[in-house]
């Protein structure tokens, strides 16, 4: 085992063994946070492969444990750990469609970001993939589960919505109003982010980074950010850890309401989603003073943090108690909370098998957070976690009104010391002449996100792995819906609130 900074320890494994060291992470109370493909040339360690890194992560204390597998470059394969993992079973065959690497034995076999018009054997995370081909006749249409049975009727809905919002394809099987399976079809919007990535400066990565998924700039820099900090050997101060930490609650406090809003106009009450979004756009206001940029991008910089302004603490009282009264006004209307009550319930030990994350496990009685379990910032007293236990859309409701109430509490004791301008220090070390990799993770608005990156020699980025919590939460998206009728559809996929761009790297 090498001993790696931040708690990280890497197990060279080989592929026979995997299945059984994953499985003792596992049953140890490990999380499996990501999985990477990487394809060494024959300059890397070892030779000409590809290595494929498992990071398992727990906490507190902060544990970080990475397995990595080299595999014949010309025929990679291994053993799937589907059984043992639904989520390990999902980033393998996200690996399978974009670099080739067969799980042997997977459950699920068919393609999941690969599209049927995409052609057969191109890969693209592949460094001889060339530019795309052109796209083939579809092979056949996208294998839906069909229902059978008196009655039962498909409505498709998407890709393309009528609203403002990201093509995704939703197969409902029903009977009269009655749900009986969702099936979602993602990834129409597959972007090559991780692609765009390699090659770039470690600066230059940064507004990729801010734009995986345009609502968690703050979030998603940042966890690029701390892994780029720990692969170069760049130290943060003090004061810029505490203000990165004052950004990550001023954006969960801004979408936060924004949902808040959304999730009362779905059930009819379009006059507190006005309300909403009344006081987002004030928040808004506050993010462009407080970083120049209404979605609070440049706050988070390599090795530091750049203020334009610190938050007032009584104007953000003041928007909190709007927030609370828009809140109790929505729970005290009977048919709002009759709505939110009972509907679309995801039970905890689904949440923990399908390895859900933020305040979708939060309202299924699963407390992990980050700040907690990998805190970047030394918190004066740990952050407050609302968790309920009812995994209804009450439930998501109620822990996103209390998350907001913690973040404003939070933010007001973290800007307390801090000034206004640029909190850096100098660039990478120069010593390091091989290959480095390196961890960010942070507790962004809809849950943990985790990167990974890789540095080469020439301080480039060889290659960088962002993941966004709503690829672990999309599944738990259909079941929570069965046995619901269709008109809870929004009101449900509002009360999930997952990301598109940031599934469909």
């Amino acid at each position: 085992m090498i001993p790696l900074p931040a708690r990280r320890t890497v197990v060279e494994t080989e592929a026979s063994e995997l299945p059984a060291r994953a499985g003792e992470l596992l049953r140890e109370g490990h999380r499996l946070a990501l999985v990477a493909a990487h394809h060494d040339d024959e300059t890397a360690p070892g030779g000409r492969a590809v290595r494929v890194v498992y990071l398992f992560v727990s906490g507190p204390p902060d544990v970080r444990v990475e397995l990595r597998v080299r595999l014949d470059a010309d025929d990679p394969r291994l053993t799937t750990l589907a059984p043992q993992s639904f989520a390990t079973g999902r980033f393998e065959r996200e690996m399978r469609d974009l670099h080739g690497v067969v799980p042997l034995g997977h459950p699920l076999p068919r393609r999941l970001v690969r599209h049927f018009h995409w052609p057969r054997g191109w890969y693209p995370m592949r460094p001889d993939a060339g530019p795309p081909p052109p796209f083939a006749e579809p092979e056949g249409p996208y294998p839906f589960l069909e229902v059978e049975g008196a009655g039962v009727y498909e409505i498709p809905v998407g890709p393309v919505h009528a609203g403002l919002i990201e093509p995704g394809h939703f197969r409902f099987s029903v009977v009269g109003e009655t749900i009986l399976k969702l099936k979602a079809r993602l990834w129409f919007v597959h972007k090559g982010i991780e692609k765009l990535f390699e090659g770039r400066t470690l600066d230059a990565g940064l507004p990729l980074a801010e734009r995986i998924s345009g609502d968690t700039a703050v979030g998603h820099a940042l966890a690029y950010c701390l892994a780029v900090e720990e692969a170069a050997g760049i130290g943060v101060p003090r004061e810029a850890r505490q203000a990165r930490a004052l950004l990550l609650e001023l954006e969960r406090i801004h979408n936060h309401v924004a949902d808040l809003g959304a999730l009362c106009n779905d059930v009819g009450h379009s006059v507190l989603n006005a309300h909403a979004l009344r006081i987002r756009e004030q928040l808004l206001r506050l993010n462009e003073e407080t970083t120049g940029h209404r979605l609070l991008r440049g706050g988070v910089v390599l090795g530091g943090a750049h203020l334009h302004a610190v938050p007032d603490a009584a104007r953000l009282r003041a928007l909190r108690d709007d927030v609370r009264q828009v809140a109790d006004l929505a729970l005290g209307h009977s048919t709002v909370r009759d709505r939110f009550t009972g509907t679309s319930a995801l039970p905890a030990r689904v949440a923990r098998d399908l390895g859900c994350l933020g305040y979708v496990a939060r309202a299924s009685g699963l407390g992990y957070d980050a700040r907690i379990a990998h805190p970047f910032h030394a918190y004066d007293e740990p952050p407050t976690v609302p968790v309920h236990t009812t995994g209804d859309v009450l439930a998501r409701f109620l822990v996103r009104a209390e998350e907001i109430d913690a973040s404003v509490a939070l933010v007001n004791r973290l800007a307390q010391g801090l000034t206004s301008g640029p909190t850096t220090v100098p660039g990478p070390r120069e010593d390091a002449k091989t290959v480095r990799s390196g961890v960010g993770i942070v507790e962004g608005w809809r849950g943990t996100i985790t990167t990974r990156v890789e540095i080469t020699p020439e301080h480039t980025l060889g290659r960088v792995k962002p993941v966004d919590p709503s690829f672990f939460n999309w599944p738990a998206l259909p079941v929570a819906l069965a046995d619901t009728i269709v008109p809870d559809f929004p009101l449900t996929n509002k009360s999930f609130n997952l990301s598109y761009a940031g599934n469909d790297l």
